[in-house]
């Protein structure tokens, strides 16, 4: 039941037990006036009984003694008590103005009566005692005539103060009585009263009300300080403290879900942000290890739950090459084929997760846990891969929601994406489209960049008579010589230096930290490998290539800057001396080696 209506109830009983209380007092009270009437009505009328009593004997006694000793002031005293007895009808008086009983009343008439024949045989005993007849008034008032009217007024005075008194007293006695059982009950009424206002103060302001809210304030208090930790006490109670708990509860679960909410929005904008941060490094990398580096830095700080590594597809061993790797991943090896992945054969996000019925991975078999295969796709083709795999001793609060994988995976996938479109870009700017060879603008860097002090050998070759395969088997013919020359080139020297298409059938060697004579016997090298490989195009064989060498040295010949302008001037020399030969910048030609058969 609600505090509300118990208080209601309970105001309603106190009033109306305060009512019949009061109304039990107000009957007390008429009762205890009702026996004041009778007492004073019971005064009141035996005071006149007495009064007439006393005043009848009075007047008897006057008369006598007058008549006995014949003294005059006998005889005044009886004039006087005749005069006073006259009050003897006020007393009557006062008598009749009260409620009498037929009785009373019949007994009163008779002693009225009786009063009149005794006051007659008086006047007479006494009239005759004052004419000289003593005798005659002693005779009367001492006879039995005067006795006998006196004992009647006596007689019905007595009656009447007898009766009287028998029903005043029956009156005061229910007056009593009455008054009595009134406070007795108003008395009642005020008990029930005063323990019907200690129960509410005990069962609802101090039960119902007072120990609730103590408990409640404590609660309250640390929710007011967002301690949403704090456990409400159920109460299924249908009362305003109940609805107050609930409020509570209600309260209570929002701030929960409100922390809740809170939590999951920093940690969507932790990992918005850090995604934010790596995106703007990615873009600013050059390379494919600063690319993995950053990759590395940020994916830790976006899934501190998950350890992980970046693979990227090398196209040459058609593999899936480790390039970087966080939080000490325990399953994948640094290298595997793509087929050997789910999410790479199917272009999307795969779990390995036996227990979830998902097939694993192969290169992931045997992971004690669930992990992840994200590949990075640009344009249809998979270019990388990233692996994640629970850590053991993650904290759930640091738990990112899945969906920020395929925002890091696109921008991951984005990036690589364009550090392999700046490399074929580079790639097509400083390689030749034909022969694959550096170009001349890489030549020309390369030459700018050289220190001074350095050794750098450069050699200038030219094949010999090219004009003459266009002109005989076409330039298709000549496109295949250049390209067969130039792949001598590139294994010949191979990490001694690099190889390069100077212009047309020229091509260029630098031998950085070699002097002359080393790089002397590295032309003679590749020219006796281009003399001796035959050549062949579309069936045909195009007969002996043979290329002509100039050799300039830096710094002894000529300085970087120059060193081109001396290796070509050594190679006119050597095309001039009969091709097919090595020249160095300071000397004169040399002849050529005879070639063995073979």
């Amino acid at each position: 039941m609600r505090i509300s209506t118990i208080t209601n109830w309970a105001y309603g009983a106190t009033v109306l037990l305060t009512g019949l209380a009061g109304a039990a007092f107000i009957t007390a009270a008429v009762a205890a006036n009702h026996e004041r009437e009778a007492v004073e009505r019971h005064l009141a009328l035996d005071t006149a009984a007495e009064e007439l009593i006393t005043g009848t004997e009075t007047l008897t006694d006057e008369a006598r003694l007058y008549a006995m000793r014949g003294q005059p002031r006998h005889l005044e005293a009886y004039a006087h008590e005749k005069v006073v007895d006259r009050t003897r009808e006020q007393a009557l008086d006062r008598v009749r103005i009260h409620d009498t009983a037929r009785e009373e009343r019949q007994a009163l008439a008779t002693a009225e009566a009786g009063f009149d024949d005794l006051t007659r045989i008086e006047d007479g005993a006494v009239e005759a005692a004052r004419t000289g007849h003593a005798d005659q008034a002693r005779a009367v008032l001492f006879g039995p005539e005067h006795e006998r009217a006196q004992a009647a007024v006596l007689s019905s005075l007595n009656s009447f103060r007898a009766l009287v008194s028998s029903r005043t007293q029956a009156e005061l006695r229910d007056a009593k009585a009455d008054s009595d059982r009134a406070s007795f009950v108003a008395k009642v009424l005020l008990l029930i009263t005063a323990l019907l206002f200690l129960a509410v103060l005990y069962f609802v302001l101090r039960r119902r009300v007072s120990v609730p809210l103590t408990r409640m304030t404590g609660i309250v208090t640390r929710l007011a300080r967002q301690d949403f930790a704090v456990e409400v006490p159920a109460d299924r109670r249908r009362d305003e403290i109940g609805d107050m708990t609930q409020a509570i509860q209600v309260f209570r679960e929002n701030g929960l879900e409100r922390e809740r909410l809170e939590a999951e929005r920093r940690i969507d904008q932790r990992a918005k942000d850090s995604i934010l941060q790596m995106t703007h490094r990615l873009q600013a990398c050059q390379t494919r290890q600063e690319l993995a580096e950053v990759v590395a830095c940020f994916a830790p700080q976006t899934f501190p739950d998950l350890a992980g590594r970046l693979y990227v597809l090398d196209e040459k061993r058609n593999a899936l090459a480790l390039a970087a790797s966080w939080l000490d991943p325990q399953a994948s090896p640094d290298s595997f084929a793509p087929s050997a992945c789910w999410g790479v054969r199917r272009g999307r996000t795969h779990l390995n997760d036996a227990a979830a019925g998902e097939v694993p991975c192969p290169h992931v078999a045997g992971a004690p846990g669930a992990t992840l295969c994200v590949p990075l796709t640009a344009q249809g083709d998979t270019i990388g891969l990233l692996y994640f795999e629970e850590r053991p001793d993650a904290v759930a609060e640091d738990r990112t929601p899945r969906v920020f994988l395929d925002l890091m995976s696109d921008n991951v996938s984005l990036a690589l994406a364009n550090q392999r479109l700046r490399e074929r870009l580079a790639g097509l700017a400083e390689r030749d489209g034909l022969t694959g060879l550096f170009n001349r603008r890489r030549l020309d860097e390369i030459l700018k960049a050289a220190g001074a002090a350095e050794p750098l050998s450069c050699l200038m070759v030219d094949i010999d008579h090219f004009k003459r395969f266009n002109d005989t088997f076409g330039h298709d013919a000549g496109d295949a010589v250049m390209q067969h020359v130039a792949q001598i080139l590139r294994d010949e020297v191979g990490e001694a230096g690099s190889a390069y298409r100077f212009g047309g059938e020229e091509f260029t060697i630098l031998l950085p930290g070699q002097d002359a004579a080393a790089a002397f016997e590295v032309a003679e090298r590749v020219r006796e490998a281009v003399a001796a490989a035959p050549l062949a195009h579309h069936g045909r064989l195009l007969g002996h290539v043979t290329i002509s060498l100039g050799l300039a040295a830096s710094p002894g010949d000529a300085p970087a800057a120059s060193l081109i302008r001396a290796a070509d001037a050594a190679l006119l020399k050597a095309k001039s001396a009969g091709r097919d030969r090595t020249v160095c910048a300071r000397e004169r030609p040399r002849p050529r080696i005879a070639r063995s058969a073979a």
